[in-house]
């Protein structure tokens, strides 16, 4: 038998396994495409690093592209471009389909919100000498990753008369940043035996606003008085209106390339704004759909979606429920005869710490967009689990495409677990399923993507709504 000739069993073994490539590999080709689409992405990341910003970003995207505000009871014909703005931190984005309403809708949802640190409502105060912001910090964070980093001051504030000053200190050239200290180790030994978990304790996460004095014997604080005269002076604030705000201190760095071949983004935010911004790319770009598309941006996911610009509301039923009223079809048939992609990342198999993961249903960079068939804990306790009806359907539009794609759990079973909004899109009657980006070093400062993954998750997007 010649080297060359395939045994009986290689032959079989071709047949019947299945083996996800490596795209880098098998279409070299798309690697300046995908760099191409990133550079795109970077740009949105660093303009839209709240959920305000991004939906602001997004919107300018959208009016840019045809798209006008949702009117209730307008009349829309195949073609028209929507949106609905809720409240400047979720929104919807639709292009009403050539099908009838009542065949269902085509969704893709993703969330806009990140962890980050909030400003209590009252925050400020001086300490042996040092103004400081005391924070509470918001979604699932690794405590320690925020000490040392700089930081940038983003967010709203409404002043007495209904003026709304907009915050962003931190990201211009010559701007001041922020910080939170930590301990020298030649000073950590106790703090060294703390558990990793509490090495940086949440009443710890306090930021550096500033340690000049007010010159005047009569202030207790003189500290804490120049700070906030800074503060006035910058942006017309007292006191009193840190109570009417929502600040937010996001690391001040920008989205760049990593790794000496630049096949990866490293950024904040990543979870979950690169699904919002692959999405809404496939979105803005699909000129006459054959379905209605949606595509939704919500706020609140890291925190359980709650709220009323979270998922765990009405807001999206109730907008679809609007544009059932004005095609006269029935709401709930439109519910069940649509289709969702909760556009979700997972977490990548990271070879640092192999014993979190299960090698074979992991996802891994550059193999592609991941299709979560359930996430949850232990035994998938608050996961939405995609029927098998929909795992076909979904994964025969990405063959028929050409999208690398990829199965994928988020770590080994009883480790740890966690959830998308898919279970509140489930709620709905809705058939959902997760797909989103590979990412190494989730909810971290700085969290890593492939470009190859991100761009395969924009096609996965595209051919999905097409």
């Amino acid at each position: 038998m010649s080297s060359k000739e395939k045994t009986e069993g290689q032959v079989l073994a071709e047949e019947l396994f299945y083996e996800i490539p490596n795209i880098a590999e098998k279409a070299p080709e798309q690697i300046e495409k995908a760099a191409e689409f990133c550079e795109g992405y970077k740009k949105f990341l660093d303009a839209g690093k709240t959920e305000r910003e991004f939906v602001s970003t997004a919107v300018s995207l959208l009016e840019e592209n045809g798209y006008v505000p949702f009117e209730t009871g307008k009349s829309y014909q195949p073609g028209d471009k929507v949106y609905s703005n809720n409240r400047g931190k979720a929104l919807i984005a639709t292009t009403i389909g050539q099908k009838p309403l009542n065949e269902g809708i085509r969704l893709n949802i993703a969330h806009i919100d990140s962890p980050r640190l909030d400003l209590k409502p009252n925050p400020l105060y001086e300490k042996d000498g040092i103004a400081l912001f005391k924070t509470h910090y918001y979604g699932g964070i690794r405590k320690y990753q925020w000490t040392t980093v700089p930081l940038a001051m983003h967010g709203a504030i409404v002043k007495a008369n209904g003026e709304v000053v907009n915050v962003c200190i931190g990201e211009k050239e010559g701007d001041p940043l922020f910080c939170i200290t930590d301990l020298l180790p030649h000073l950590a030994g106790q703090q060294s035996e703390r558990s990793l978990k509490d090495g940086i304790k949440g009443e710890e996460l306090n930021i550096v606003v500033g340690s000049i004095p007010y010159v005047d014997d009569q202030v207790k604080t003189p500290v804490k008085l120049m700070a906030m005269k800074l503060l006035h002076e910058c942006l017309g604030i007292t006191e009193k209106d840190f109570l009417r705000a929502e600040i937010e201190f996001v690391p001040a760095y920008k989205a760049s390339d990593i790794g000496i071949d630049r096949s990866l983004v490293g950024a904040y935010g990543q979870d979950d704004k690169v699904c919002a911004y692959t999405a809404l790319r496939a979105e803005v770009e699909e000129k006459a759909p054959t379905w209605t598309t949606m595509t939704v941006l919500a706020d609140k996911e890291e925190i359980g979606s709650s709220g009323n610009t979270g998922l765990n509301s009405n807001f999206v039923g109730y907008f679809i429920e609007y544009l059932a009223e004005m095609a006269g079809v029935n709401y709930k048939d439109v519910l069940a005869n649509s289709i969702c992609l909760s556009a979700d990342v997972n977490a990548a198999y990271d070879p640092t710490f192999p014993q979190v993961y299960e090698p074979q249903n992991s996802c891994y960079l550059n193999k592609g967009c991941v299709l979560t068939k359930y996430t949850g804990a232990r035994g998938k306790s608050g996961t939405n689990d995609a029927g098998a009806e929909l795992m076909a359907k979904v994964i025969q539009i990405m063959d028929d495409a050409g999208v690398y794609w990829q199965i994928g759990e988020l770590g080994a079973v009883d480790v740890g677990g966690g959830g998308t909004v898919a279970k509140f899109v489930a709620e709905l009657n809705i058939d959902v399923v997760d797909l989103g980006v590979p990412i190494l070093s989730m909810h971290a400062p700085f969290e890593l993507a492939s470009k190859l993954d991100i761009y395969n998750t924009y096609k996965a997007f595209a051919a999905f709504i097409r």
